[in-house]
């Protein structure tokens, strides 16, 4: 299996332009007006728009609240946390693993965004764990990921996944890797945002789903982030673009379905007031269908083309950046104009 080459640190010799998302040639210097990928641009300019920090939300009223919450709500809550920061320090790592490895410096740049992102995701864990909990509750929070077997399966799945493509960069790994990106990105996380979304429509936690809705927002930029390269690479080198891959891509995200539907039952069940277990094991497999479809194959489960969860839009679609749904502090970073390039205005 051809190797992957890795992105030099300057090539007096190549053009600005990139000749080929892998393995191709540039002289890493980056010209936002001069990018071989039209839609590398707007990609920025959307992740710049949605630039936020955990600061801006106030705790307060979850201080209030969190002692207040059913036990199981508390444990679900803290579990959940535990999960996501793990999942988004993998991220972390793997955003720059990737970039290596991309001869383009428009999409070196998005991989370096991303991977801020994800701190800034791993910072918000912390904060919420330390405006509610004491620092022993918290360090458990971050030690769940070691000691829950539920949780260890479906972690190890995707870690092992990564690995792979790390021990041996190649086209194939690099594609498959991208896979289960999506699926940690894209489905790994939903479950874990539907908890939180139901406490805030029963007017709980409101400030943490605030923030959850601020990742949520960036994880979909990242999917789709990783989508397109994901096409590209096949779309200039179509030799990889197999029956095996699509084989490849309906068992992996069949098991992914099934590790997530396995951790929504141990950590939401029966026991969450205002979440149907059968409904959010038919949102995993739709969100499967979203995702596998995204990425140009066959939907894995036949049917599950709607959301059967139809209140969580209200929490999935709104833009924070225009009007907060939660009703936390008023942000506004993007300035309109009619020119999606946008270079008079810099």
């Amino acid at each position: 299996m051809p190797t992957l080459n890795k992105r030099v640190i300057m090539d007096h010799e190549a053009p600005n332009r990139s000749t080929a998302i892998i393995n191709g040639r540039s002289s890493n210097i980056l010209n936002w007006d001069d990018v071989a990928y039209s839609w590398a641009y707007p990609k920025y300019k959307k992740m710049l728009s949605n630039f936020w920090t955990p600061f801006e939300i106030n705790m307060s009223q979850d201080m209030k609240q969190f002692p207040e919450l059913e036990e199981h709500e508390r444990e679900a809550f803290l579990k959940i946390i535990g999960l996501l920061a793990l999942l988004d320090s993998i991220q972390t790592d793997y955003a720059g693993k990737v970039a290596d490895y991309l001869t383009d410096s428009s999409l070196n740049a998005l991989m370096i965004m991303l991977a801020q992102q994800e701190v800034i995701h791993n910072h918000s864990y912390s904060y919420v764990l330390s405006s509610l909990v004491p620092k022993h509750v918290q360090e458990e929070v971050f030690e769940y990921w070691r000691s829950e077997p539920t949780l260890r399966k479906r972690n190890d799945f995707v870690t092992n996944g990564y690995k792979d493509f790390a021990k041996e960069p190649n086209v194939e790994n690099l594609l498959k890797s991208i896979v289960y990106d999506v699926i940690l990105e894209g489905l790994f996380f939903y479950s874990g945002f539907a908890f939180f979304y139901n406490l805030a429509r029963n007017q709980k936690m409101v400030a943490t789903s605030t923030m959850i809705n601020y990742i949520n927002r960036d994880e979909q930029i990242h999917v789709d982030l990783f989508v397109k390269i994901f096409k590209e690479i096949l779309a200039e080198n179509p030799e990889y673009n197999t029956q095996e891959l699509a084989s490849f891509v309906q068992e992996t995200f069949t098991e992914a379905t099934k590790l997530e539907i396995e951790w929504g039952r141990s950590i939401i069940g029966d026991h969450i007031d205002g979440l149907n277990m059968q409904d959010v094991e038919d949102y995993i497999k739709f969100y499967a269908n979203v995702r596998a479809n995204q990425l140009g194959f066959e939907r894995p489960f036949e049917g599950y083309r709607t959301n059967p969860l139809k209140w969580i839009k209200a929490y999935e679609e709104v833009d924070l950046g225009k009007s907060d749904f939660f009703e936390q502090k008023s942000r506004q970073y993007t300035k309109v104009n009619h020119v999606d390039n946008g270079f008079d205005d810099l």
